[in-house]
């Protein structure tokens, strides 16, 4: 492409095809010699010299310093905001294909290729490309971690934490989650999207190790500090941008900015609480938790659900149908994760959330004494599953399905069940030991 290259490089391709000489180019203001060094790429010229040049050259300043014609350019910054739409309106793939694109276009506009990356690397997470999005964001919280005082080190921490967890590294998912969480609270901040979102990860990760306590309080801490008017959560963000200016942190004044600009013109908060209420709810809901218990998890999650819309609102649903059998309601508990799969069947990125109603649906028909159709349901879960990615995740998700086969009396599914557990944990079992089943959290 025409752009490609350095300076030096459009400098030089330019001069020859205008058969001029360095001298000539150099003129009386400049030296051949100096020419030749901005040729070779031994001097930067600075921005005076690059106008001059380009007088000289017949093109435009922009396109000797960038590679990119002005038009292009605008081009170029008019799609990234379509990739963006296209992700915000769930297109991933489309959002993609755009911000690479625009990668491949763009070789020396630092602004449009750091916002071209942070949207190719969310695409790919929700995608489910999990390794291709932890390697784009590694790089990103690398820089980031260099150079704090242009670029934003805290979202790409967010949306790393969550990806660690997606991928089943929950160690790595605490560090980075923790990291973020202290951040917030340093900048008065955890009544707001960004600490509803950790904190999401945060709790996920502390149950999926078995750690209910840790999970539990910092769901009662974030609830407590949650904050249902905007405008305190814009002022909030305004003086936490101020904050992390002053401390020299550019790039996260800039995001903490475009935060509270967000939050004025009506951005996400209330669905990023309701999101941490369905996760908050979960504490709530070990298997033999209280009815008082499940009462409380039931109540913050019909405050979440007319927040919530697509997976987010099946994955409350499931919620709700757990509380119900806790309750000794068993029958609304099947009514609800029906109506979940119903709701389900025509997305396809959901197979996960999928997976889940059906051993919720499994679980509240065992505990209707509908033996068959419970089977019915973990059978359909196992053939679901079968299709998945082996990962730890999955790995808690085969040891779930053992479990309920066992309380459903199928114990040669149990066991297969178990078996497949330690195949996706990357472990295997003998046939002498094929009764041992392992801690998977």
């Amino acid at each position: 492409m025409p752009g490609q290259g350095s300076v030096g490089e459009r400098v030089r391709n330019l001069r020859l095809s205008k058969h001029l000489s360095q001298a000539q180019l150099a003129g009386t203001e400049l030296s051949d010699s100096y020419i030749s060094l901005i040729e070779s790429g031994k001097r930067t010229p600075t921005p005076a010299v690059v106008r001059l040049l380009a007088s000289r050259l017949g093109c435009l300043p922009e396109y000797l310093s960038e590679g990119i014609e002005p038009e292009e350019r605008l081009h170029l910054q008019v799609r990234a905001r379509h990739a963006e739409l296209s992700l915000l309106g769930g297109d991933a793939q489309q959002a993609l294909a755009w911000f690479g694109e625009i990668l491949e276009a763009v070789d020396n506009d630092p602004e449009l290729m750091k916002r071209a990356r942070w949207g190719r690397a969310r695409a790919l997470e929700t995608m489910g490309r999990g390794e291709e999005a932890i390697k784009a964001l590694e790089e990103l919280r690398e820089e980031a971690t260099r150079d704090r005082g242009r670029a934003g080190w805290l979202p790409v921490t967010i949306v790393l934490s969550r990806c660690y967890r997606a991928a089943g590294d929950l160690g790595r998912t605490l560090a980075l989650g923790e990291s973020a969480l202290s951040r917030l609270a340093d900048l008065r901040l955890l009544g707001g999207e960004d600490a509803a979102e950790i904190g999401r990860t945060l709790i996920a990760t502390y149950l999926d190790r078995g750690e209910p306590e840790p999970a539990g309080e910092l769901a009662e801490r974030l609830l407590s500090a949650t904050e249902p008017d905007p405008a305190v959560m814009v002022s909030a963000y305004v003086e936490a941008s101020k904050q992390a200016l002053d401390e020299g942190e550019g790039g996260e004044s800039l995001y903490l900015a475009e935060q509270a600009l967000a939050l004025h013109a009506g951005g996400d908060q209330a669905k990023a609480q309701a999101r941490l209420r369905v996760t908050a709810a979960r504490t709530l809901l070990p298997s033999g938790a209280s009815p008082m218990d499940a009462g409380k998890a039931l109540e913050l999650l019909n405050a979440a659900e007319p927040m919530l819309s697509g997976v987010d609102a099946a994955e409350c649903k499931i919620e709700k149908a757990r509380s119900k059998v806790l309750l000794g309601e068993p029958a609304a508990a099947v009514s609800i994760a029906k109506q979940v799969l119903d709701e389900l069947t025509s997305k396809p990125e959901s197979s996960v959330t999928s997976i889940r109603a059906r051993l919720m649906l499994a679980q509240a028909l065992i505990a209707t004494s509908d033996r068959t159709g419970a089977l019915a349901a973990l059978r359909a879960t196992r053939d679901e599953l079968a299709g998945l990615e082996t990962s730890r995740a999955t790995a808690r998700v085969w040891r779930e399905l053992g479990d309920l086969f066992g309380t459903a009396d199928d114990a040669t599914a149990m066991m297969d069940s178990y078996r497949k557990a330690l195949e996706s944990a990357g472990l295997r079992s003998s046939p002498q030991h094929s009764d041992i089943v392992v801690n998977l959290g």
